[in-house]
């Protein structure tokens, strides 16, 4: 309002608001930081007071593992789909679209399957924070499994945008679930995945545009933003609803524990730290003590995965020799076996050659 007076009402009315929501929901402006910088977040995780972090993570968390996010002007994932052929790129990710048109998505999805990129080194932070005792729970855009290949488990993790580890037929009336195996078997295969039971499309378990995000998503985030001491916002932009949403649930128009303040006279709370997500990760590890314990966790696991991946090749390279060499030798044994009929018959072309003669021989005695 343009009246002062009125004006002053109203944000009266709103303070009234914050510290009636304050005394009953436990939320206050009260500083927590020494400083609002990376320093002051590395004190206050080691002062003993900080004992449930929150990590809200997108598709930046990934984009070391040669993931593309999804917006980034030239090398996201929407500015190269030209070859799709889409009416527009998020198309792609559109369920009515997909029901239409499955075939661009599984296209893409060979590309992104998951088991073809290592967790970086912000995946593995998240673990560390994990075996610290302090990750109260891992909320995430991304649909790469990334996580848990890091070593998060179900419960550690709400995947609000759903996941490849499990998949559905999309028919209502049945609903049958896949594993990630039988998915990936389809995929590599260029087949559409069909449901065996009812033959409509089987869809990985991604939330679509168009889909709701799954149930867990809004129970978990009731029971865990309340008791968050710490909340830590990696790889996302933050375009997204309603995942954008949980760093400014309901208070946020108030201004009472929602919305983010970095640099204004007011700011007593939030930090923002400008680099990569990998590079932020180590340089906090470094505040903390942590570095050499996460590399040493990266270096150790990358080696376990490059180790069964070249395992796995090694046993298809073997298997794909021994279906050779047995198709080899059955084709041996089909030219031996035509041999020896051409034996045989030779041999019974002999026999009768000799019959003859001794018919003949046998007519000059009766003469």
């Amino acid at each position: 309002s343009d009246d002062g007076e009125a004006s002053g009402d109203t944000e009266s009315k709103l303070d009234f608001l914050r510290n009636l929501f304050s005394k009953t929901l436990g939320i206050s402006g009260e500083k927590v930081l020494d400083e609002l910088t990376l320093e002051g977040v590395a004190s206050y995780i080691q002062s003993g007071k900080c004992k449930n972090i929150i990590c809200m993570v997108g598709a930046g968390i990934s984009t070391s593992a040669g993931i593309p996010d999804f917006r980034s002007p030239d090398t996201g994932l929407y500015a190269n789909l030209q070859k799709y052929n889409l009416p527009y790129p998020e198309a792609i990710f559109q369920i009515d679209y997909f029901k239409k048109h499955p075939e661009p998505f599984f296209a893409l999805a060979r590309e992104l399957y998951p088991g073809q990129f290592k967790p970086t080194v912000c995946h593995y932070f998240i673990k560390l924070l994990k075996d610290k005792g302090l990750l109260k729970r891992c909320y995430s855009q991304n649909i790469d499994t990334l996580e848990r290949v890091a070593g998060l488990e179900g419960e550690d993790l709400i995947e609000a945008h759903g996941t490849f580890y499990t998949s559905h037929c999309v028919s209502f009336m049945c609903r049958k679930e896949y594993d990630l195996d039988w998915m990936k078997e389809k995929i590599f295969s260029d087949d559409i995945p069909k449901c065996d039971k009812c033959s409509n499309l089987v869809k990985p378990d991604i939330v679509f545009f168009g889909e709701n995000l799954p149930k867990r998503f809004f129970t978990s985030m009731a029971m865990d933003f309340p008791r968050c001491d710490l909340l830590i916002i990696m790889g996302t932009s933050l375009q997204v609803q309603p995942f954008a949403a949980l760093v400014d649930p309901i208070l946020g128009i108030i201004s009472i524990g929602g919305g983010m303040d970095f640099d204004s006279a007011k700011a007593y709370r939030d930090v923002a730290h400008i680099s990569t997500c990998d590079d932020g990760c180590l340089e906090l590890a470094e505040l903390l003590g942590w570095k050499a314990e996460l590399e040493e966790m990266v270096k150790r696991e990358h080696e376990k995965i490059n180790s069964k991946a070249e395992e796995e090749q090694t046993n298809q390279s073997s298997g794909a020799a021994g279906k050779a060499e047995s198709g080899k030798a059955e084709s041996g044994k089909a030219e031996s076996g035509k041999a020896e009929s051409g034996k045989a018959e030779s041999g019974k072309a002999e026999s009768g050659k000799a019959g003859s003669g001794k018919a003949e021989s046998g007519k000059g005695e009766v003469e």
